[in-house]
């Protein structure tokens, strides 16, 4: 699970045994300068390439799903054409 503010992001690496979620290790850092300037979705990239690099060692030769509340980056991820 990710999210991302103004000034900081967080994440959340769960397991999910049966319907509920146990959390495993969670994660977070504050942005850079330049980081802080960026858009939201590209601060919403941001936080999931850090869960993605923090949770490494956890997520190799596994099924991933990511949670995120941005509705417009879940439109940008599952539409099949989408430009870099």
């Amino acid at each position: 699970m990710c999210d991302a503010t103004n000034y900081a992001v967080g994440v959340v690496l769960a397991q999910r045994i049966g319907k509920l979620p146990h959390v495993i290790y969670y994660g977070s850092r504050t942005l850079n300068d330049a980081q802080a300037n960026y858009t939201t979705i590209e601060k919403e990239l941001l936080a999931i390439d850090f869960a993605l690099d923090e949770f490494r060692s956890y997520l190799l030769c596994s099924m991933v799903v990511v949670f995120t509340g941005y509705a417009a980056l879940k439109f940008l991820l599952k539409r099949p054409k989408a430009k870099p």
